[in-house]
C-alpha cells in the first residue's frame, strides 16, 4: 500500500514537471493591448503584400500553361508544358536569353564584390571610429535614389562625348579612349559601381550588426594578446560576421537579378544590347513583343533557383546563429 501511495504521488509530480502539460499562460490586458496594436501597425505592410504580390502569383500560375499574348487577349488556348521547353527548342529565345543571362551573372559578379568595397569598409569605420548622426545619414541617403536617376546620373558621368568624367580627363590631359558606359567594359564596370554606391548605406547597417554583436571581451583579448588590425578582422570579426556576410550575399543576388530601371536609363530597352539583362529580355517578351506567358514563364525559370539557393543560404544563417 505504501510503494502504491508513493508511485502515485510520483506520477502527479511527474505530471506538474511535465513540460507538455503547462497551462497556457494568459495574456494581460497590456500585453493584449500591445499584440492589438502590432496587428494595426503590420496590417497595411501585410495587405500591400498580399494584394501586390501573392495574388498576382496565383493569378499568373494559369496563364503559365496558355499562349496569352496580352493581357486583353481572349482567343487564350492551353498548351500545357510547351512554353516551359522552350528555351531549349526555340533558337531564337535562346539567342536572347543567354547572353543577357551571361551579362547578369557577370554584373553580379562585380556589384557582389562593391558589397564589401562600401557597405563592408564604410561599417569598418563607422564601428572603430564611432556613430556620427550626420555621417551616417549622408551614406544612406543615396539609398532614396530611384535606379532611374542613377541611370541617368551613370549617362552624365561616363557618356563618351559629354560625360563629366571624361570632360575631367581631357582637361588634365589623360589621353586615351574615352570612357563609354554603353560598352561591355563601361557597363561592366561602371554600372556595379554606382549601384554599390546607391546601397552603401544599406549594407553597411546588415555589417554593422554583425560587427555590434561581437563581444567586446573577445576584442579586447585579441588586442593584448597583440594580434594586429589584419589579424583581428581574420580571426576575431569575420568568423563572428559570417550570418552577416550571408544576409548581404542573398541581398546582392537577388537584387543583381532585378536591376531593371538603371539599364532603362542606359538604353536597355532600345539599342544598347550591353544593357540588356535578363530583367530586360524578360520585359520585353511579356510586353513589348506581346508573349506574356513566354515572359512569366522565363521569369519563373530564372527566379525559382535563385529563391531556392536564397532559401538555403537563409536556413545556414538561421543555423549560424543559433550555434553561437
Amino acid at each position: 500500500m505504501q510503494k502504491a501511495a508513493i508511485g502515485a504521488s510520483g506520477d502527479s509530480i511527474k505530471k506538474e514537471i511535465d513540460p507538455g502539460q503547462r497551462p497556457k499562460r494568459k495574456l494581460s490586458a497590456r500585453q493584449r493591448r500591445r499584440l492589438i496594436q502590432d496587428i494595426i501597425l503590420v496590417s497595411p505592410q501585410l495587405f500591400l503584400l498580399i494584394a501586390l504580390i501573392v495574388v498576382p502569383l496565383f493569378v499568373a500560375v494559369p496563364v503559365l500553361f496558355t499562349d496569352r499574348k496580352t493581357f486583353a487577349d481572349v482567343d487564350v488556348a492551353y498548351i500545357g508544358l510547351d512554353n516551359f521547353t522552350r528555351l531549349g527548342r526555340d533558337e531564337a529565345i535562346a539567342e536572347d536569353y543567354w547572353p543577357a543571362l551571361s551579362r547578369t551573372i557577370r554584373f553580379t559578379f562585380f556589384n557582389y564584390l562593391m558589397v564589401y568595397v562600401f557597405g563592408l569598409t564604410l561599417a569598418l569605420l563607422m564601428y572603430e571610429v564611432g556613430f556620427r548622426g550626420g555621417i551616417f545619414t549622408m551614406i544612406y541617403m543615396p539609398q532614396m535614389l530611384s535606379g532611374l536617376a542613377l541611370g541617368f546620373v551613370a549617362l552624365m558621368l561616363f557618356s563618351e562625348a559629354t560625360g563629366v568624367v571624361n570632360l575631367i580627363m581631357k582637361e588634365l590631359g589623360w589621353t586615351g579612349d574615352p570612357i563609354n558606359i554603353k560598352t561591355e567594359r563601361g557597363t561592366t564596370m561602371i554600372l556595379p559601381i554606382l549601384v554599390g554606391w546607391r546601397a552603401a548605406g544599406f549594407n553597411m547597417t546588415i555589417f554593422l550588426t554583425g560587427l555590434l554583436s561581437i563581444p567586446r571581451d573577445t576584442i579586447e583579448a585579441a588586442i593584448v594578446d597583440g594580434a594586429s588590425y589584419p589579424q583581428r578582422l581574420r580571426w576575431v570579426y569575420f568568423p563572428q560576421m559570417v550570418p552577416s556576410f550571408i544576409v548581404v550575399t542573398i541581398f546582392a543576388l537577388l537584387g543583381s537579378f532585378r536591376v531593371f530601371d538603371e539599364l532603362v536609363a542606359l538604353g536597355g530597352l532600345e539599342a544598347n544590347k550591353e544593357a540588356e539583362f535578363l530583367s530586360v529580355v524578360i520585359q520585353r517578351y511579356g510586353f513589348s513583343a506581346n508573349r506574356l506567358a513566354l515572359g512569366l514563364v522565363l521569369s519563373i525559370e530564372t527566379f525559382v533557383p535563385l529563391t531556392i539557393i536564397a532559401f538555403l543560404l537563409l536556413r545556414l544563417q538561421r543555423r549560424l546563429d543559433f550555434e553561437r
